[in-house]
């Protein structure tokens, strides 16, 4: 199979046309409207800066079913002790922002593009983009961020700062 290398989409390859890695296709544009497009394909961007735009759809993806998910009794015993706090679309633009500069065990850098940054941050405004925030008191110290389309919500980074 081959990859499509375009300037910008008006339509996507079909999701099956991916390689075996789950790329799909090169080029196009970050506009708001393009990875709206995508998304509702179960395709995304992914690509590192100075590289051209990467779009992916990785089959099978990984799926929760929120009524599938149990909380551990080491979890629940946390919750329960309130250190935490968790709101929902109050801080978007710091939660993708700590998931881009969070420093990693493995020194390794982020996806997360300026472009990609400012597309996600556009995507909030459209109220397209959400996200959970976790505060310590005052101080967020974690999160997690991405797309809702009906049902689905696709997360796209989380970050976290304390155990």
């Amino acid at each position: 199979m081959t990859t499509e290398r375009t300037q910008s989409f008006l339509f996507y390859p079909h999701p099956e046309l991916s390689l075996s890695n789950g790329m799909l296709a090169v080029g196009g544009d970050l506009s708001p409207s393009s990875v709206m497009l995508a998304y509702n394909f179960g395709i995304f961007p992914w690509f590192n800066e100075l590289e051209p735009i990467m779009w992916w759809c990785t089959i099978p993806r990984f799926v929760l079913f929120p009524d599938e998910i149990r909380v551990s009794k080491s979890m629940k015993r946390l919750l329960s002790k309130k250190a935490f706090k968790v709101t929902f679309d109050r801080a978007f633009a710091a939660v993708i922002s700590s998931c881009k500069y969070i420093t990693r065990k493995d020194g390794s850098g982020t996806w997360i593009t300026e472009e990609m940054e400012k597309v996600y941050n556009q995507l909030h405004l459209l109220g397209v983009a959400h996200s959970a925030e976790v505060w310590q008191g005052e101080k967020l110290v974690g999160g997690l961020y991405g797309l809702k389309f009906g049902n689905i919500f696709f997360g796209e980074s989380m970050f976290s700062s304390v155990s």
